[in-house]
């Protein structure tokens, strides 16, 4: 990762411009960079006063020049947001590695989950033309942006990451995750998501997936439940009212897809479609445990929103919005292999104990922040850096209480407020 930071090959790829960074000012590529990563989520003029007083005294940097808010926001004008889907990539393609044993698959399976989100994003007038505007309950307008994640859940890892407007459809972004897509992998997705074509594109692509269901949502679904049966092998055909210009299937290419019952402890039924035909291979009693594993998604983006604090936005621009967006993603991931990284030494320590305790999220995120600059920067010592936090995420866990369910209440967001801060938890960045 400092390798691909320092170098210059990242600078000529993600620099807008042939121009930019090519003369010695008092913030270049790297100290922009840098100072993009360190969690700005406080006043910019506070936010440069610390990042250049830290860079002097823990990094006896030769880039400790001061520089305004203006000068940053000039100069972060400069550089594709897609520069921390590249530095991402670098993460993903050295996690995901043969002789890597801390891996976790579920029956063979890299578990993804994908859903969507709503951000709530600053009302300035170039995000409206850029994003979606609404009308919230008191009839104010708020701009509102939609995300799609690609997140494997077992492992924490976001693979991919979009931000568009809402008028474009869930399943159209969920398709364009596609490029990190691979044989082995197996994705669940929520209501909202099912057709024909959604599926046949998994097929396709010889990537299995599971989706939940609504129980009026097509008359096989309804035979299947009249039915009684809890697994089925069935066909499915595209609609009738669908168009088949582009597609390499006809109204009667068959699909084959597996129907799952599952009883809620509430007495409720879910219907899960899915590709894993084999019921031997697959025994329908395992798919409660398999669908459950996509609330890690739901986690993460409880992490983005109120412990990375993504919509605390640093700038009114789109090139802005998709950074900061693009960079909580790098800053998830980048925490997520630490936490990874220590998961003998919790299994140690967990020993003898009631409950097993994990990584408290929130305070990683604050014991990161200004330390990314240590990690991430070739003068400082990785080795003591790197034992520092370890100790620190160690020293401050939280236990894991099972079987817990929480009440959700579906209204909280109808007005578009922002949640209040739980007397138990407190901003750490």
């Amino acid at each position: 990762m400092r390798e691909t930071i320092l170098s210059r090959e990242l600078v000529l790829e993600f620099k807008k411009n042939e121009q930019d960074f090519t003369r010695n000012r008092k913030q270049p590529f790297v100290a922009t960079l840098l100072f993009m990563l360190n969690l700005l989520r406080r006043s910019l003029v506070i936010e440069i006063d610390g990042f250049v007083c830290y860079l002097k005294e823990r990094l006896s940097s030769g880039s400790n020049h001061r520089f305004t808010s203006s000068a940053f926001i000039q100069n972060r004008k400069k550089i594709d947001p897609k520069i921390f889907n590249r530095l991402s990539e670098v993460i993903i393609e050295n996690f995901y590695t043969s002789d890597n044993d801390a891996l976790n698959y579920f029956h063979g399976f890299r578990v993804l989950a994908v859903d969507g989100s709503w951000l709530t994003l600053p009302a300035a007038n170039d995000l409206k033309k850029s994003f979606s505007v609404i009308k919230n309950k008191s009839g104010v307008d708020v701009v509102q942006a939609k995300a799609s994640v690609l997140y494997d859940v077992l492992n924490e890892i976001a693979l991919d990451a979009i931000l568009s407007s809402l008028d474009t459809g869930e399943r159209e972004l969920a398709l364009q995750h596609q490029h990190q897509w691979k044989k082995g992998d197996l994705i669940i997705y929520d209501r909202g998501y099912p057709s024909y074509d959604f599926i046949y594109e998994h097929v396709k692509a010889k990537t299995d997936c599971l989706i939940r269901v609504t129980v009026n949502s097509s008359a096989v679904i309804k035979t299947f439940l009249e039915g009684g049966k809890k697994s089925v092998v069935t066909d499915i055909y595209p609609g009738k009212n669908v168009s088949f210009k582009d597609k390499d299937y006809t109204r009667h290419t068959g699909l084959k897809v597996r129907l799952i019952r599952v009883e809620l402890p509430t007495g409720e039924v879910e219907i899960l479609i899915n590709t894993l035909l084999d019921s031997r291979r697959y025994p329908t009693k395992m798919f409660k445990e398999l669908y459950f594993l996509r609330w890690g998604v739901e986690t993460f983006y409880d992490e983005l929103k109120n412990k990375l604090k993504v919509e605390y936005f640093t700038g009114y621009s789109e090139v802005s919005i998709r950074q900061d967006f693009l960079c909580a993603i790098f800053i998830s991931n980048l925490q997520s292999i630490m936490v990874n990284d220590l998961k003998e030494e919790l299994i140690e320590q967990n020993h003898g104990k009631k409950y097993d305790y994990k990584v408290n999220a929130n305070l990683s995120y604050g014991f990161l922040k200004n330390r990314i600059l240590e990690l991430l920067y070739q003068e400082a010592p990785l080795d003591n850096i790197f034992n520092e936090l370890e100790a620190l995420f160690l020293n401050n866990t939280i236990p894991i209480r099972k079987n817990r369910t929480n009440i959700r209440n579906t209204d909280k967001f109808k007005h578009r407020i922002k949640p209040k801060v739980s007397k138990n938890q407190r901003d750490a960045i």
